[in-house]
């Protein structure tokens, strides 16, 4: 029988290939008429990042696995930010961000926004490799 985690990643897949759904009526006439999609702001990454971390702690107090809970959270982040701001974001500069790119900045800033609204349900060892992570960037500076 296989697990539901080999179950979900076709799914979280297919969601990262096919970000249509969450285009609007108005966007997909503005993409149609050749505008450029508008990059994802800071406040649209910290409003991003909050729905993302709220959805991995309600999913922990529900008894989701960690893993679980992010990797759904993710997918729907970058899946968003595909969707509304063609994989733009404005910290970024002028490049568009790879799926692969996008899926790895919406982890990170997921789980660390968890840490910040409920460090109880955040595992230690990612706490711990978040908390290196955030060092050596800071280190870097």
């Amino acid at each position: 029988m296989q697990t539901l985690s080999r179950r979900l990643r076709p799914v979280l897949a297919a969601s990262l290939l096919m970000p249509l759904s969450l285009i609007s009526p108005a966007a997909l006439a503005q993409q149609a008429g050749g505008s450029k999609a508008t990059p994802a702001s800071n406040e649209d990454i910290f409003l991003y990042r909050g729905i993302g971390s709220s959805y991995v702690c309600n999913a922990r107090a529900a008894g989701v696995e960690f893993p679980k809970a992010v990797g759904i959270a993710a997918a729907t982040y970058a899946q968003i930010l595909t969707g509304r701001h063609g994989g733009l974001v404005a910290s970024a500069g002028t490049s568009k961000l790879t799926t692969k790119q996008l899926f790895a900045g919406a982890e990170f800033q997921i789980i660390t926004g968890a840490i910040q609204y409920c460090p109880k349900e955040v595992p230690a060892d990612v706490k711990a490799k978040v908390e290196e992570a955030v060092k050596k960037q800071q280190d870097s500076k």
